[in-house]
């Protein structure tokens, strides 16, 4: 088993400027001029020899005032770190807190720091949908929870979970649901199950 301890500070510097994963989990490099630390293998740009300084653990590094990298995320206690899942879950997270909000896959993407075209591919391939879609899903969502927990109009729920026109309010929900906002309150807020025919 390698640690930090019987490495060579040359080993340490090769590993973080080659991005060897073999390293993850047995030695932290920290870059002064950012405050940031990261794990051997991260993708981000090298940084220059003199203001690297290595660590043994995660701890450590932030004992002595850095942070972590959100592309490597070094403080999460797994070997292996995936940058995909990180920008999966980052790009969920941001469509799930801003869905109200006008968003293009060109703001999507520069918000996660990856082109429109790369951000587009991995969520597909690991969601089966693109973001324009998990996004539209996420409106669909909101506006089934505001038909049957307020009195809001169709007209005002739709510009509420962020649609810029009914239409595209109505195409939406009935793509998702099967049933239009209306007859979506009618069925589903009775207090009896109401059968479908």
């Amino acid at each position: 088993m390698m640690s930090e301890n019987n490495l060579s500070k040359g080993t340490m510097w090769q590993a973080t400027t080659t991005c060897d994963p073999a390293y993850d989990g047995v030695f932290y490099y920290a870059v002064k001029t950012t405050g940031i630390f990261c794990r051997p293998s991260c993708k981000s740009k090298v940084p220059n020899r003199e203001n690297v300084g290595f660590f043994s653990n995660a701890d450590e590094a932030k004992t002595a005032g850095y942070r972590p990298c959100k592309r490597c995320r070094p403080d999460l206690s797994i070997k292996k770190y995936d940058p995909l899942e990180y920008i999966l879950e980052d790009t969920m997270q941001l469509i799930e807190s801003n869905y109200d909000e006008k968003m293009s896959l060109h703001e999507m993407a520069s918000s996660i720091g990856v082109s429109r075209f790369h951000l587009n591919r991995i969520f597909k391939e690991k969601t089966g949908c693109t973001p324009r879609t998990y996004l539209e899903k996420v409106r669909v969502k909101k506006a089934k929870e505001l038909l049957l927990t307020t009195a809001f109009n169709n007209t005002e729920i739709g510009y509420q979970v962020g649609f810029r026109s009914m239409s595209s309010f109505y195409h939406a929900f009935k793509r998702n649901t099967g049933l239009s906002p209306s007859q979506f309150r009618a069925y589903y807020s009775g207090n009896t199950p109401k059968s479908r025919t």
